[in-house]
């Protein structure tokens, strides 16, 4: 049995798409056990899902609040329903946590409960962006780190190879830096060096580095895995999200024009839905905190019950195709390679 901690009364909508979600994971995971964390009396309205063999509720008295100060919820929210799921990891209760809730809090609690991994010094946020060959292609970092050094892109790069190959079997998954062209030359100080560090560990076998790729490189599947900083990531992740909204509100618009357009949009219809499901971004919810000693999983805030799912999904394959190990030893691996005194005999690489 894999077990998994919920955060139930996180997110914009809480029990009313956690809950309905966690039956529906249940009935397409026989092995799955869950550990639904909440308010009893908010999450009695949900009796049929508390009652499910495979579930257990544990009680919890407060919830973190999405506009909640990580000050607030790491120090004086001891109980909330997300670091109770956190806490069901760290004793070894549930091998994975979800959770839908303040993203900045999570981190901060998850850090603070499960501590980094030896030979990392910032956890990173993962997750899949749909791409053009079929498949997706995962991002990291997505929020968690704004300013990055070459180290953490390198730190960045090595726990995005564990995650895909992980999770896909893939063992040497190629890695793209993001940057603002693919010649060498090109890019920040910061950038040139994590390269120069990438290549080293791709010689090392540390690796499949790709080189350095373009925005454009994410959608069209040019690599498995695209590096980059939290800034850049977040607003990758929320340029794809607000792309899937409107390719569902063109569809929606064709509907509401001339009778030629309606008969058109019908005939177009198995192709567009085809598309949209494609780009539906409730199916790749589920983002990984990497770098920690134990498995947490970040779904989207305004998360329904089918994204959500998803991210209970991603956990648990996680948790069963054994990513925290895999982490664990491509970190010990590439530990020559992860030290500040590596990056600063790099010197100095012209800018172009």
């Amino acid at each position: 049995m894999i077990t998994v901690a919920v955060d139930c009364m996180g997110g914009d909508v809480g029990p009313a798409a956690t809950l309905p979600a966690c039956a529906a994971f249940l009935a397409s995971h026989a092995d799955a056990r869950l550990l639904l964390v909440g308010r009893p009396d908010v999450m009695r309205a949900w009796q049929r899902v508390l009652d499910h063999p495979r579930c257990t509720l544990v009680p919890a008295s407060e919830v973190v609040a999405m506009d909640d100060p990580i000050e607030i919820a790491l120090r004086r929210k001891k109980d909330s329903s997300m670091r109770v799921a956190i806490q069901q990891v760290k004793d070894g209760h549930a091998q994975a946590a979800v959770s839908a809730g303040n993203t900045g809090a999570l981190m901060a609690i998850a850090r603070y409960l499960l501590k980094t991994l030896d030979g990392i010094e910032r956890p990173a946020i993962a997750t899949q962006l749909p791409n053009a060959a079929g498949g997706a292609t995962t991002v990291l970092d997505l929020g968690a780190n704004v300013d990055c050094d070459a180290e953490h892109l390198l730190q960045f790069a090595v726990m995005g190879s564990a995650l895909v190959a992980a999770m896909t079997g893939r063992d040497a998954p190629s890695v793209g830096l993001l940057n603002v062209g693919e010649e060498v030359i090109k890019g920040s100080e910061v950038i040139k060096q994590a390269g120069q560090l990438l290549r080293n560990a791709a010689s090392a076998g540390d690796l499949n580095f790709h080189g350095n790729v373009e925005g454009n490189d994410i959608f069209k599947g040019t690599t498995d895995i695209v590096v980059c900083d939290g800034f850049v990531g977040n607003v990758a992740l929320k340029a794809s999200e607000g792309l899937a909204s409107m390719i569902a509100g063109f569809i929606r618009e064709e509907f509401t024009r001339s009778l030629w357009r309606k008969m058109a949009a019908l005939v177009a219809m198995p192709v567009l839905n085809a598309f949209r499901h494609r780009v539906d971004h409730r199916r790749y919810n589920g983002a990984a905190l990497l770098g920690l000693q134990g498995l947490v999983f970040k779904s989207h805030g305004s998360a329904d019950a089918v994204a959500f799912e998803h991210a209970l999904a991603r956990a648990y394959d996680a948790a069963s195709r054994g990513l925290l190990d895999n982490v664990r030893q491509r970190i010990a691996h590439a530990r020559p390679l992860l030290s500040p005194e590596t990056v600063s005999e790099l010197g100095h690489i012209p800018t172009i």
